[in-house]
């Protein structure tokens, strides 16, 4: 029989009933999704002792707290208001108008052409806008129509590229790319670059779409001994078979070094984080591989993961590596991190790219019920929120940095020169080769491209570490 603890459904009663002791529901005369946002964030947030408004003495009866909950006209500006220090330290939480399209978003599952895009300035401009395709997602709309990474546009629509016009040109269901090229001039210096329309367009119209994203692996013969090449897209739990799938044809190859290209992973589930730690290796199984650390109030639940041998009744394949490469860029972020700094206490790490986004929290979705499970939602509204619950840190307590992990080998992809995932020469994988090689590590110099940082075609849990709701909330309630 397992036995009820200290559960989060009590912390939150305990907290609200000490602050109002004759408390009557009724009433509370604020809105219920302002309650809401109070409660949960009250109960689990991460950075709850940093917030006075958040502390569980912040209200002595229910017309203050009502009142309190009334000053707020919308729940999005409640939410902002306890969030701690939004521009450096919590970047991530957010609050979700509708939980049923993000619970389907998150499962891998949205509206897509299946082009994921960079964007930059152009060349002596600050107005003016060009686009790449950074990736074409196997089997989505885009791929069927042959685009290819590398390919440049600087209009859509017929309608050329500007920051301020950029998000609502993307952003609709069907839109047409009118393609570009890039003329470097023939010299190495930016200035004189141009960008060159062309007469080639595509139309395109965005479909359901579910990505695997396992997106791609090989097997490269360098020196007689083989090297496993996986392009991997986000930490998605739905797909950890296929993960897995990828590392049994590694080991049935005897792949002697692996690649990891997370350039493009923006996070997602640490359990699936762990799972691929420990498909890497296979030689720690039992030792911890990360933690994670909650806030004062939650400190009994902080929990340690260990590196595993098996999941849902499958066994991991394993490669029992000291050493793996890992790609990078500033869109990796949180899981991906978490590889790189729990696998680098235990083996050699090779990151190469650019430094990572920084994000070392992880989050929960959390709902309007009476235990903030997915269980008995208040059917009267769908907001739910991601926030920050837990610092995730590895086996010697360190954590990511906020500005970033520090690639080994610095390499900036260049719109000049994005090469093909998986050729031998495109810069990354070429880096990564030639020191398994034994030739030396090179750094590419500096390109100043100015880029831009913008909402379009975000994965939904873009610069997320997710942790499973019902592991989390098994975790708080039992032992």
């Amino acid at each position: 029989m397992r036995l009820l603890k200290f559960s989060l459904l009590a912390l939150l009663v305990i907290s609200l009933s000490s602050c109002f002791e004759d408390r009557d529901d009724n009433a509370i005369s604020a809105s219920e999704i302002n309650d809401f946002v109070w409660k949960g964030m009250n109960a689990v947030y991460l950075y709850k002792d940093e917030i006075p408004d958040l502390a569980n003495d912040r209200f002595t009866t229910n017309n203050e707290y009502a009142s309190y909950l009334n000053s707020f006209t919308f729940p999005e500006n409640l939410f902002e208001s306890v969030i701690y220090e939004r521009e450096t330290i919590d970047r991530f939480s957010v609050i979700i108008p509708d939980y049923i399209a993000f619970e389907q978003l998150i499962g891998g599952t949205s509206l897509s052409s299946g082009l994921e895009f960079n964007f930059y300035f152009k060349p002596g401009s600050s107005t003016e806008v060009f686009g790449i395709i950074r990736l074409v997602l196997n089997n989505s709309v885009a791929d069927n129509l042959g685009l290819q990474r590398g390919q440049i546009f600087d209009a859509v629509n017929g309608t050329p590229l500007t920051e301020d016009n950029l998000s609502s040109l993307i952003n609709q269901d069907s839109y047409t790319l009118n393609f570009a090229t890039y003329n470097d001039n023939g010299t190495t210096i930016i200035d004189d670059d141009t960008i060159v329309p062309s007469m080639d367009s595509v139309q395109l119209t965005k479909a359901v779409y579910s990505e695997n994203p396992v997106h791609q692996t090989e097997i490269i013969d360098v020196d007689g001994e083989n090297v496993g090449y996986l392009v991997y897209n986000g930490f998605n739990a739905n797909f950890n078979s296929q993960l897995n799938a990828a590392f049994s044809e590694f080991a049935a190859n005897n792949v002697q070094h692996l690649i990891l290209d997370l350039r493009y992973n923006p996070g997602g589930s640490v359990n699936t984080a762990v799972l691929l730690g420990s498909m890497v290796t296979g030689q720690f199984t039992g030792d911890v591989f990360s933690k994670l650390v909650y806030n004062s109030g939650l400190q009994e639940f902080n929990t340690e993961f260990p590196f595993v041998n098996s999941f849902d009744g499958q066994s991991i394949n394993n490669l029992n590596l000291n050493k793996v490469y890992v790609l990078t860029t500033a869109r990796s972020a949180s899981a991906s991190e978490l590889v790189i700094n729990s696998l680098g206490a235990y083996i050699d790490v090779i990151q190469i790219g650019d430094f990572t986004t920084g994000k070392t929290q992880a989050s929960v979705t959390i709902y309007d019920s009476p235990d903030l499970t997915s269980n008995n939602i208040n059917p009267n509204h769908t907001y739910a929120m991601q926030p920050l619950v837990a610092n995730s840190i590895n086996v010697n307590d360190i954590a990511v940095p906020g500005n970033g992990l520090t690639p080994d080998i610095t390499l900036i992809e260049s719109p000049s020169n994005f090469g093909t995932l998986g050729d031998i020469n495109e810069p990354l994988l070429a880096a990564a080769l030639a020191d398994i090689q034994g030739l030396g590590r090179f750094s590419q110099p500096s390109i100043e491209f100015r880029t831009l940082k913008t909402n379009i075609d975000l994965k939904p849990y873009e610069d997320g570490l997710f942790i499973d709701n019902d592991w989390f909330f098994n975790r708080l309630e039992f032992e």
